[in-house]
């Protein structure tokens, strides 16, 4: 879908948050002399005028840009971003507001890469006269062009990534900022990030996404920390209470993966100055999260919001620890086998006794039986022999002995058997 155009939400709260980052993110790749490459997936325009049709009709930019342009007490790191909206408005009114290409123009040194992909059609050729007449106006005052350091592609930002990552000179920072019309705009961002990681890990990532009612929204984030990079930061910035029904856009929230290390305190500075001027009612405020890669049920995160309330560790996702062999209290088990509860003596295994006719007895192994004594068992004492009588097995020798009866076995090998067999239930 090729329906959203950017310009009709040019310069509210979401691109407040956004921009403000971005020129915080080249502050920090600007700290080292080796060039970087820029790399925009989604770039738009490039520059929008706010007194435009599309602009007004909507007038999103009274909850972002607005409010602020006439402050004069805004923190420091704030006051950059604001400086470099008014150098493109030199008249002191306020009418054209940068998107995240000309903000990268701007920030990024001579020696940078800046490398543009846009789909729309329409979009992409102003993107393009834009950086045209920008660098037209640079010729005219003496200053050098970026020339093929910029290029502009009319392509899909997801998949034209791959080919630049990793850069040449191995330092890139990455801004992802789709429409998000459709829900398969937030799998192809956790796709691409998984694909870029793999290529270049030691790049920086920010997405900036919209905080909205949809489950695809709510579960965005979350699905993001388990991305394969090193340390993510989480921000949100909301300017009032959702409406009942979900419409309108009042939270945004950015994601940054390997962020630096000097993001987060300028945050901390920034953010509450933000709610106090753009918010709309007490259900202004802001969150920071922090931490590690997560993978599994390891939780290396640490996360601190505005209320106070500290990350709790990550459970066990569904029945993991329950269906694992490995916990050692659980339902997997043989047939038959019976799982001892907690606090339960493992009870002595019983080996049932057999007979003499080779079947088990009665009571082997059944319950309530009677417990078997394990003492040895002791011969009576015998009586004395008197003097002069034959030994036992003298008188047993001499004893006769007594013919076997009709039901006992025959005492001629080979003879029929009569009678009851020894087992039972035999007949002659």
């Amino acid at each position: 879908m090729l329906s959203y155009r950017h310009a009709f939400h040019a310069g509210n709260h979401a691109d407040v948050l956004k921009h403000f980052i971005q020129v915080q993110l080249h502050q920090y790749m600007n700290q080292k002399d080796a060039a970087y490459t820029y790399i925009d997936t989604h770039s738009g325009a490039g520059v929008y005028a706010l007194d435009s049709f599309q602009s007004t009709k909507t007038a999103e930019f009274d909850t972002g840009i607005g409010p602020l342009w006439g402050l004069t007490d805004v923190p420091a790191p704030l006051k950059e971003y604001l400086d470099l909206i008014k150098g493109m408005n030199p008249s002191g009114k306020m009418r054209y507001y940068p998107g995240s290409p000309y903000v990268a123009e701007q920030m990024a040194r001579e020696q940078d890469r800046l490398r543009l992909f846009e789909l729309h059609p329409a979009d992409c050729k102003i993107l393009a006269d834009n950086f045209r007449k920008l660098d037209a106006h640079k010729a005219e005052q003496g200053e050098r062009s970026r020339g093929r350091r910029v290029m502009i592609d009319r392509g899909d930002g997801f998949d034209s990534m791959k080919a630049l990552l990793p850069p040449p000179s191995r330092r890139a920072l990455v801004l992802i900022d789709p429409p998000y019309e459709v829900k398969d705009d937030y799998k192809r961002v956790k796709e691409a990030l998984d694909d870029a990681l793999l290529r270049f890990p030691s790049g920086i990532y920010a997405v900036w996404y919209p905080v909205l009612q949809r489950m695809e929204s709510r579960q965005f984030a979350d699905r993001l920390k388990r991305v394969p990079a090193k340390e993510w930061l989480n921000v949100t910035l909301t300017i009032q209470t959702p409406t009942p029904d979900g419409t309108g856009l009042h939270s945004s929230g950015m994601f940054i993966l390997n962020p630096p290390y000097t993001l987060e305190p300028i945050l901390r500075e920034v953010l509450p100055y933000l709610v106090r001027v753009l918010g709309k009612d007490a259900g202004a405020r802001f969150t920071i999260e922090k931490g590690t890669q997560v993978t599994g049920t390891a939780l290396g995160r640490s996360a601190s919001r505005t209320d106070g309330a500290a990350g709790m560790p990550r459970q066990p996702i569904g029945n993991a620890r329950r269906a694992s062999p490995l916990s050692g209290k659980g339902s997997l088990r043989l047939p038959g086998q019976v799982m001892p509860r907690e606090g339960d003596e493992p009870a002595a295994p019983v080996k049932p006794s057999r007979t003499g006719t080779g079947r088990p007895t009665q009571d082997a192994g059944r319950p309530g039986a009677p417990p078997r004594s394990s003492a040895p068992k002791t011969a009576a004492p015998r009586a004395p022999r008197a003097p002069g009588a034959p030994s036992r097995a003298a008188s047993d020798a001499a004893a006769p002995r007594a013919p076997r009866t009709g039901g006992d076995r025959p005492a001629t090998p080979g003879a029929p058997r009569t009678g009851r067999t020894r087992q039972g239930g035999g007949r002659g």
